[in-house]
């Protein structure tokens, strides 16, 4: 039969070689295992009738097989969710009053630190109001001193006395305000970082509510990540996480949850899971792309088995067993799986500890056929 199959191989491969349309070249696959299928029936019809007449036939289709013993062993299990990063420190910068921009005191790129002015608005009025407060504050100031010295003696009325005090003290809070309207035509950095854009140019009106400046920290990241519901009880603020980069395959970093979101969203039934990372080399950007991982089971007596050896046909999932009887052979056992990880899939039903399992020559044994152990 291994004849016959690697003739019908070698037939496969000249075929391909005269076309490279896909779909012609499936077509042919199928067609060429269908024959070997073929094949195969015809030689086990041919085996029954030897066995009938006493032959001995499973010398023939001995094959060589490599087994594994199955043993109790641990097993994890990671769930990964994309995320995106966002700066733990970044800000929005808007005035507080409306001007125009006197000056830019910084540039695209450029890091500052807190409290330094960025920049300045037009406050020429502000002053103006302010030299004339303070002119009249100061006459206010003497009226109500001389006001209270007559006041003191008993001498004028209370009313005038009131009166002079109400002016002054207005006076005084006018000019205040007028202070605070000055200190806020000073435009200066809330928190230190880098200046990622600057959204007006000297001359233009800045308005409130309006952004002037981006100003981003880039030294630590919150990573969110929308989460499936069904694991809300797998992580909690505490659980170790694993955070990794597309832009930067081989970089893993160990963290931490950070929080939880509280609410589940409607729209795709995920409540949000956050970490927070370091930003190492400044190598990481706001909103880059990143994928979180973390543990939702574990046990430490599971029997695994390599993925790719299991099959399925239509009763269900199946591997093949050693069966040692006067000498060994191949047999099917069908089985229940669970999880399955990079290491294998965990089987719950089926097999048991101390099977001997083929993980070797699977694809090339039969329910029944005898092999030999490598």
């Amino acid at each position: 039969m291994k004849k016959l199959i690697a003739i019908l191989i070698i037939a496969l491969f000249t075929a391909c070689g005269n076309t490279n349309d896909p779909n012609t070249i499936k077509k042919q696959i199928s067609g060429y295992k269908d024959q070997i299928s073929g094949l195969e029936d015809k030689i086990d019809k041919l085996e029954a009738e030897l066995e009938k007449q006493g032959v001995e036939t499973k010398e023939i289709r001995k094959t060589n097989v490599k087994v594994q013993t199955l043993t109790s062993s641990r097993f994890v299990h990671y769930v990964e969710a994309s995320a995106s990063l966002e700066a733990v420190n970044s800000a929005f910068i808007s005035p507080e009053i409306s001007g125009q921009v006197q000056a830019i005191y910084v540039q695209e790129g450029n890091f500052v630190k807190k409290g330094q002015l960025l920049v300045s608005l037009n406050a020429d009025i502000i002053k103006s109001n302010i030299k004339e407060l303070e002119t009249s504050l100061a006459l206010a100031n003497t009226l109500f001193d001389k006001q209270k010295e007559l006041w003191d003696q008993k001498i004028g009325s209370e009313i005038q006395y009131l009166e002079a005090k109400n002016k002054k003290e207005s006076l005084d809070s006018k000019l205040q305000s007028l202070y605070l309207q000055l200190g806020k035509s000073k435009i200066k950095a809330p928190i230190s970082g880098i200046v990622d854009e600057i959204a007006v140019k000297q001359g233009e009106l800045a308005m409130p509510g309006a952004q002037i400046i981006q100003l981003v920290n880039i030294s630590s990241f919150y990573v969110n990540a929308d989460v499936s519901e069904k694991f809300i009880a797998a992580v909690k603020k505490g659980s170790p996480v694993k955070v990794s980069f597309p832009t930067y395959p081989k970089w893993i970093i160990d963290t931490k949850v950070y929080r939880t979101g509280n609410i589940i969203k409607q729209a795709n039934r995920t409540f949000t899971l956050q970490a927070k990372i370091n930003n190492k080399n400044n190598m990481l950007k706001p909103n880059m792309l990143a994928i979180v991982r973390f543990l939702d089971f574990e046990t430490n007596n599971a029997l695994v088995v390599p993925s790719i050896i299991i099959k399925e046909d239509f009763k269900g999932k199946y591997l093949y067993v050693i069966e040692d009887k006067s000498l060994p052979v191949a047999r099917k056992k069908y089985i229940k799986t669970s999880m399955s990880n990079d290491v294998g899939t965990m089987v719950t039903k089926g097999v048991d500890p101390n099977d001997q399992i083929i993980v070797e020559g699977y694809n090339l044994v039969k329910d029944g056929m005898a092999v030999v152990i490598k």
